[in-house]
């Protein structure tokens, strides 16, 4: 019997987690201070928009993924939180955001393993990482393509 359960087990665990979207939920502690952040300063696309009130939710687009914006928290995020975007060309988001009035906590750097990282903050201090993949690097490498 015990041969018999070992497929179904395995099954099991390949349905267990079939991801279908996936979103980072903030609570910031000034919902519409970051509102602005997210929307007006780094430009993110509306997904959607819910409830009202100054606690309302802002759901972006974020690549593959979302990021809302709901609620209100007493508290900034854990420092442990990071969000790691990857765009086109991490030189002239520099500039842009710069233009824009967006604090740059680090500048754009090529990392020792290839990534040209860029590092700003919310205004609750929750790090973002802008990221630019370059050309050569091995995560735009695509064997046989």
């Amino acid at each position: 019997m015990r041969g018999e359960d070992e497929p179904n087990a395995a099954i099991r665990l390949r349905r267990m987690v079939h991801v279908l979207s996936s979103r980072v939920l903030l609570r910031p502690t000034d919902p519409e201070r970051s509102r602005v952040f997210y929307g007006e300063r780094l430009g993110l696309a509306v997904h959607r928009e819910f409830g009202t009130g100054p606690e309302r939710g802002t759901v972006y687009f974020l690549g593959g993924g979302f990021l809302e914006v709901s609620g209100r928290s007493d508290t900034p995020p854990s420092p442990a939180l990071r969000l790691w975007l990857q765009v086109e060309d991490v030189t002239a988001a520099h500039e842009e955001l710069r233009a824009k009035g967006v604090e740059i906590v680090r500048p754009p750097v090529k990392e020792p393993w290839g990534l040209i990282e860029m590092w700003i903050a919310d205004p609750d201090g929750t790090q973002i990482v802008l990221v630019e993949v370059p050309a050569d690097h091995p995560l735009r490498y695509r064997p046989g393509i």
